[in-house]
Formats: C-alpha cells, sequence, structure tokens
C-alpha cells in the first residue's frame, strides 16, 4: 500500500470498501491517495465484517423465512398486521439473499469483480429494502390507529383487498425511490476498479441531494406520520379511559370484552412500536453519517471510519432483528416458532392451540343459565 496525502474529495461512502484504497473505506475521492495509519485499521473489518455478514445472512434468512412460512402455513394468522410484517420481512429476506454477499465481499478484495450491472443492483436494493421497511411500518401504524380510533371499520369492506393494494404501492413507491442509485452507481477505474456512486461531473450537488432526499423520504417523514398516528392514539386512549366508569348502559360481560379488544390491539401496536424504534437505531447512524460528509467539512478520523463501518452493518443487523423481536414479544408467534424449529423439544413447548387468531389471541365467557360460549378476537395479528 502505497503512503501519500489523503484527498479531500468526498465521495459517497456507499461504494463498497476495499483494502486496498482508503477511497472506498473512508469515502475520499482518489483511490491512489491513501495514510499509513489505515494500515493499522482496515484489517479488522477486512476479517471481522464477512464473518459477521455471514452470521447475519444465516440468522435472518431463517427468523424472516420462518415469519413468512408461519403466517403462509396457517390460515388463521393471515390477518392485515400479519400481512404487512410478512412484506416487511420479505423486503428484508431480499436484501440478505440478493444484497448482503457481494456487500461483505468488497471488504475482502482489492478490486471491485462483479461489474456495472451488480454494482447498481446492490445500490438499488439497498435503498428498495429501506423503503419497504420504513413504508410498511407507517402502514401497521396505520392500521393500528384505525383499529383503536375507528374500531368499526375493522369490519366494514374487504381488508384483504386494501391491504394488497398497500403492499403493491409500497413496493411501487419504494422501486422509484431507488431508482437515482440504479442510474447514478457506475464502474470507476484509478489503479483499482470499485463501484463508484455517481459520475465526478455530478460532484458538486448530486451527493449533497441526493443524502437528504432519503434522509426526508425514507426516514424523517415516515417517522414524523407514525409519531403522529402514536400520538392520536395515546390521545384516544387516556379520552375512553377516563369514560369507561360511566358506561353503565353496558352490561360487565360487554364491557370487559370490549377491554380485551382495546387491550389485544395495544398489544399490536407496542409491537409495531418496538419495530419502529429498531428501525431507528439501526438506520439512524447511517444518515447521521452521510450528512455530516456532505454537509460540514471534510475532515476525516478514525472515528468517522468507524462509525462509517458500524452504520453500514446496523442496515443489514436490521433485516435480521424482528422475526427475534417478534419471539419475544408476541406468545402466539413463539409458539409457532417452537413449533417449526424446535420439533425435537417437549410437546409444552409446541402449538396448543392451531386455531389461534395472531399474535394474541384471547377468550371471554359467557355465563349463561344453561350454556358457556367462548367468544374469540379475530381481528388483530
Amino acid at each position: 500500500m502505497a503512503n501519500s496525502n489523503v484527498t479531500s474529495e468526498p465521495v459517497e461512502e456507499n461504494a463498497g470498501i476495499l483494502n486496498n484504497s482508503v477511497c472506498n473505506f473512508t469515502g475520499t475521492g482518489n483511490c491512489s491517495n491513501v495514510t499509513e495509519h489505515f494500515d493499522l485499521i482496515h484489517p479488522v473489518p477486512q476479517i471481522v465484517v464477512p464473518i459477521l455478514f455471514v452470521i447475519l445472512m444465516l440468522t435472518g434468512v431463517l427468523g424472516n423465512g420462518t415469519l413468512i412460512f408461519t403466517v403462509l402455513r396457517n390460515k388463521s394468522m393471515r390477518n392485515v398486521p400479519n400481512i404487512l410484517i410478512v412484506n416487511l420481512s420479505a423486503g428484508d429476506l431480499l436484501l440478505l439473499l440478493m444484497s448482503a454477499p457481494f456487500s461483505a465481499t468488497v471488504f475482502t478484495l482489492e478490486s471491485y469483480p462483479f461489474g456495472e450491472l451488480i454494482c447498481k443492483m446492490n445500490e438499488y436494493l439497498q435503498t428498495l429494502s429501506a423503503g419497504v421497511s420504513i413504508l410498511t411500518l407507517t402502514a401497521l401504524s396505520g392500521d393500528r390507529y384505525v383499529a383503536i380510533v375507528y374500531p368499526m371499520s375493522k369490519h366494514k369492506g374487504k381488508p384483504t383487498v386494501k391491504t394488497s393494494i398497500a403492499v403493491a404501492s409500497i413496493w411501487i413507491i419504494s422501486a422509484i425511490f431507488a431508482i437515482p442509485d440504479a442510474i447514478s452507481f457506475n464502474i470507476e477505474f484509478s489503479e483499482v476498479y470499485y463501484c463508484h456512486p455517481f459520475p465526478d461531473r455530478w460532484h458538486e450537488w448530486y451527493g449533497k441531494a441526493h443524502c437528504l432526499f432519503r434522509f426526508f423520504t425514507l426516514f424523517l417523514i415516515p417517522l414524523i406520520i407514525i409519531g403522529t398516528f402514536y400520538c392520536l392514539m395515546a390521545r384516544i386512549l387516556v379520552k375512553s379511559s377516563r369514560q369507561m366508569p360511566c358506561e353503565a348502559t353496558k352490561g360487565p360481560g360487554q364491557s370487559q370484552q370490549q377491554q380485551r379488544q382495546i387491550e389485544a390491539r395495544m398489544k399490536v401496536a407496542r409491537v409495531v412500536l418496538s419495530f419502529v424504534l429498531l428501525f431507528v437505531i439501526c438506520w439512524l447512524p447511517r444518515h447521521v453519517y452521510l450528512i455530516w460528509f456532505y454537509w460540514t467539512d471534510f475532515d476525516f478520523s478514525d472515528f468517522w471510519i468507524w462509525f462509517k463501518v458500524f452504520g453500514f452493518c446496523l442496515t443489514y443487523v436490521y433485516s435480521c432483528v424482528n422475526p427475534y423481536a417478534l419471539y419475544f414479544l408476541s406468545s402466539q408467534f413463539r409458539k409457532y416458532y417452537n413449533r417449526y424449529l424446535f420439533r425435537c423439544c417437549p410437546k409444552s413447548y409446541r402449538l396448543r392451540d392451531s386455531n389461534g387468531s395472531g399474535l394474541q389471541s384471547y377468550s371471554t365467557v359467557r355465563r349463561g343459565s344453561t350454556s358457556l360460549t367462548m367468544v374469540k378476537s379475530n381481528s388483530e395479528m
């Protein structure tokens, strides 16, 4: 590795991390310009990151695949929240299968070996997956808002058709958002081949505009919408809790059933909120790095190098965590996971009630003079 000064010309950091060029590791523009202290840094991610990606691919494919199989295999699980969660897992699975292998190998190779088609496809899929994730979370939050604030509307119309339209719209919008990456990324040569984020003639304006576009459309604006939904839900729930003691017109059984329905829907809302928080944790460092890179004075340090690698890996970590978060948050999904993944375990860990309605099923007993009637919620995950 040659020793010289680091160029001050920045290049978008997503181009790959090649172990013989600081341009792709740090985001500098000239692949021939490197410094001595990078010799001591980059061998660590060169070894650790590919190993981490292998672990993420194995755990992510297993988790997301099991989640998708669980919902598709059991008809009782095919309701609106679960269909949207399957859509979330489908986007993550696509990223892990089609993008992660290429993203991991560039850490170990001296020159980008895959050609321009893979270069464009890899970056396109990363943006596509991010769009599917955040837009699906927004749709899930909107569904919880409707379920809690307007519960009777859940029984009107054809929810499956509406959900299918929403899923198709999510993929179309995400695909459109990813088009700029498919157009701009290209293969450049400067001592080695590397996947360059955009032509040099676009440098003055494209990097800044593109990073802000992604930050607002695929992060900030959807989170504001999600936050608005949850604030409105909280307001309605506080208001209804104050009014509930005064409901004397309803019988005790009916009031208890309504309360359990609200609690079941709130459990689903808490699961969705957990997914949103995981998205923020895993994607915020990435956006922070990009904004710092393009909108501040370029002064690379070891901290920003490691922060870049950390944020890059976290975006792939997010593609794995949702199924396992659902395992701990949902007793219903946990039973199905145990059934499909741990068949050798004792029967007590297997699913006992295959007719459950989703994330959290429950039953109430109406006592009459001669009979007992079981009432189950079929509106939740």
